[in-house]
C-alpha cells in the first residue's frame, strides 16, 4: 500500500489525540500532526511521548502558518527540542524572518508552495528564492493550492519538474474560492492525473480534506486514485517535454 494518511488538523483541528482515534480505525500507514496555531505547537509536541504512533511509517509535523514578536524563534526552539530528526518539519515560506534559524534544521525543513492569497511562494519561481535560502530544505508539494493558483497544472508541472528532487510530501485536497480544503471532486482527480506521472509512488500522500469520520475511508480512495497513474522517472519525462 501507498504511503498515504491525513493532517491531524484535517480531521479535528487542534484536537491532534481525536485525530489520532479517528485513524486507528483506519488503513492509513503516514500521518501530518498539525499544529497550525501557535499555542497548539507545544502542547503537540511534549504530548509526542504519549501518542501511539508506532503504527505509522511516515509522520511529518507542521509548524504554526503564523508568528507574532519573537513566536518564530520560540516554536524553532520547540522544534530543535522535541521534534524527531527524521521527521519533516513543514514550514509556510510566508512566515519565515529568520532564514539563519531554519538553515540549522537541514533537510527537516519542507518548503509548502502557497495558494493565491499569499505573496510569496506560489509559484515555482518563487519557491526558488527560499531554496537559494535554505539549499538542503525539502518540498511540501500542497497540490491543491497549486491548482487553485493556476487551474491549467502549468506551475504544478514546473515546480514538480524542477524541484521533484526535493519533493517529501504531497498535501492533497482541493482548495475551493475561499483557501479552505475540501474533499476531492472528479475534477480536481482528473487535474491531479495530470501530473501523478511525475510523482514517484515512495511519495507519502497526506490529505489535508475536511471530512467527518464516515468519510475518511472514501477520501483516501479519491486520493489513491488521484495518484494510481504510473510513475515516469524524472529525468525521462523531462526528455519528452
Amino acid at each position: 500500500m501507498r504511503l498515504i494518511g491525513f493532517s491531524t488538523g484535517a480531521l479535528a483541528r487542534a484536537d491532534f489525540r481525536l485525530a489520532l482515534f479517528e485513524l486507528e480505525q483506519t488503513a492509513t500507514n503516514s500521518v501530518e500532526l498539525s499544529a497550525l496555531r501557535f499555542p497548539e505547537l507545544q502542547p503537540l509536541l511534549e504530548s509526542l511521548s504519549s501518542l501511539h504512533l508506532s503504527r505509522y511509517q511516515y509522520i511529518s509535523l507542521h509548524a504554526p502558518s503564523n508568528f507574532q514578536g519573537n513566536q518564530e524563534l520560540e516554536a524553532a526552539a520547540l522544534l530543535k527540542q522535541f521534534a524527531p530528526a527524521s521527521w519533516p518539519i513543514v514550514i509556510h515560506p510566508d512566515t519565515i524572518q529568520h532564514f539563519e534559524i531554519w538553515r540549522t534544521f537541514g533537510r527537516q525543513v519542507a518548503i509548502e508552495n502557497m495558494d493565491r492569497r499569499k505573496g510569496k511562494g506560489r509559484t515555482a519561481n518563487e519557491l526558488r528564492e527560499f531554496f537559494v535560502q535554505l539549499p538542503e530544505a525539502r518540498l511540501c508539494f500542497d497540490v491543491g493550492h497549486a491548482r487553485q493558483f493556476d487551474t491549467t497544472m502549468t506551475e504544478a508541472y514546473r515546480m514538480v519538474r524542477l524541484f521533484g528532487d526535493r519533493l517529501c510530501q504531497l498535501h492533497v485536497s482541493e482548495v475551493n474560492s475561499a483557501s479552505q480544503h475540501d474533499r476531492l471532486s472528479f475534477a480536481a482527480i482528473l487535474a491531479y492525473e495530470q501530473i501523478a506521472n511525475l510523482i514517484s509512488e515512495s511519495i507519502p500522500l497526506i490529505i489535508e480534506s475536511r471530512v467527518g469520520t464516515k468519510e475518511i475511508e472514501s477520501e483516501l480512495t479519491n486520493a489513491e486514485k488521484a495518484f494510481r497513474v504510473h510513475w515516469v522517472p524524472l529525468s525521462r519525462a523531462t526528455q519528452a517535454v
